[in-house]
């Protein structure tokens, strides 16, 4: 028997046309057509580990994949082939070898998220399912000031959706705010961890501080209350973006083939 090999393999994809990334029962989900393509290259079914479970109909800039495989093809190669394979709104864009024993997602100690709009009377065609069209004022320089209260280790019990089961949600934001350019305004936030809808809600309180629906400076009250009820809207997923993963390149560190 051949030596496994355990490959990292980075993808981007428009997620419009699929039910997330994680693979689901009478669903199209990102992971089962990556798998799809992965079997017709290597000639079996490995299996995956993806570093996030994106919903339906996010997007991400940056994803990344952890599979298993005793194929020796080079990742140059593994990289063209499987973009053969794939539909045109996946793409591989890169492909290393990492230990045996890396996971993409307990091994990931971060992520970035972009939430994009469009901040127009005037839809955008071209952005359809891509961006949050709102034609409403977004003060950018109010909503930056306030994007730093999200900023430190709270319990974001406030801005998960109803349903999650997770139990621990302190979690450390480490950057967050907004920016403009032109009518395209971004939401960025970076942290170790997020909760269900967590960027999504974010997005709709802020959204709300600049409509003048809530206060400014009302973010601190409502995590401490650790109460949905007291957060904003949860804006559309076409929005949101995973834009990078974060691992420690000790982890990482492993002679690359191809």
């Amino acid at each position: 028997m051949q030596d496994q090999r355990n490959l990292l393999l980075t993808i981007r994809y428009q997620g419009t046309n699929y039910h997330g990334f994680q693979v689901q029962k009478n669903a199209l989900t990102v992971s089962q057509v990556l798998q799809d393509a992965l079997e017709a290259v290597l000639g079996r079914r490995e299996d995956i580990k993806g570093c996030s479970r994106t919903d339906s109909g996010v997007h991400a800039n940056m994803f990344c994949v952890s599979v298993r495989t005793q194929s020796r093809i080079p990742c140059q190669s593994l990289v063209r082939a499987l973009n053969v394979k794939l539909p045109h709104d996946i793409a591989v864009t890169g492909c290393r070898q990492v230990p045996l024993n890396f996971h993409a997602r307990y091994d990931c100690r971060g992520k970035r998220y972009l939430y994009q709009i469009n901040n127009s009377e005037v839809k955008d065609p071209f952005a359809w399912r891509l961006v949050y069209d709102y034609r409403y004022p977004i003060d950018v320089a109010l909503c930056n000031r306030q994007c730093q209260d999200f900023v430190g280790v709270h319990d974001f019990s406030a801005f998960c959706s109803a349903g999650s089961s997770v139990e621990d949600r302190v979690r450390t934001i480490t950057a967050c705010g907004m920016q403009r350019e032109g009518e395209r305004v971004t939401f960025f936030v970076e942290g170790d961890g997020f909760l269900y809808n967590m960027v999504r809600i974010m997005v709709g309180t802020v959204l709300e501080i600049a409509a003048g629906i809530k206060a400014p400076g009302c973010i601190p009250q409502i995590i401490e209350s650790r109460d949905r009820a007291m957060a904003g809207f949860t804006a559309p997923a076409w929005g949101l973006y995973l834009d990078q993963v974060f691992y420690d390149n000790e982890r990482l560190e492993q002679r690359t083939e191809g």
